[in-house]
């Protein structure tokens, strides 16, 4: 059991030890200090553009789907089903920004490295390809003269 147990730990530490994990959680910890900045964002500069069109805050943007809708100073309803269109607005305006913002910035010019990197490897085992092919005609050629000599005449010990 004690075996078992330790083959176990051994195999876990080995989990946390793995670079993978800890890039992902870097990734979290980057992901929830980036959400921050889109909101500071959605709510500083895309909700008053939207604003200057009706309400300051989009979550202000709602309607009434059954009865007159009645709302008490808590803000909850008290009458009628309220539709806050608005809070999806802004949250669905959040993912399409945090979205171009990582695929601009992030994904895009990694994509671009990795291609122009596959492309020089590319290159570089080509020319090496090249060399070897090279040697390796050379090597033909020298056989097929040594075959030549032996074969016009010339004895072999």
């Amino acid at each position: 059991m004690t075996e078992e147990k330790t083959s176990v730990l051994e195999g876990f530490k080995a989990f946390l030890l793995r670079g993978n994990v800890i890039d992902l959680a870097v990734a979290v910890v980057i992901g929830a200090a980036f959400t921050n900045v889109v909101n500071s964002v959605v709510k500083g500069v895309i909700n008053p553009l939207v604003g200057a069109l009706g309400s300051q805050d989009l979550d202000h943007y709602q309607s009434c789907l059954k009865g007159p809708c009645s709302v008490n100073d808590a803000g909850e309803v008290t009458q009628g089903i309220l539709i806050m269109w608005g809070s999806v607005l802004s949250a669905v305006l959040s993912f399409v920004i945090t979205a171009a913002v990582v695929y601009f910035l992030m994904v895009l010019p990694m994509a671009k490295y990795l291609a122009r990197a596959a492309a020089r490897k590319a290159a570089k085992e080509g020319a090496q390809e090249t060399i070897e092919v090279s040697e390796l005609e050379v090597l033909k050629e020298i056989r097929d003269a040594l075959i030549s000599q032996r074969g016009s005449g010339h004895s072999t010990p």
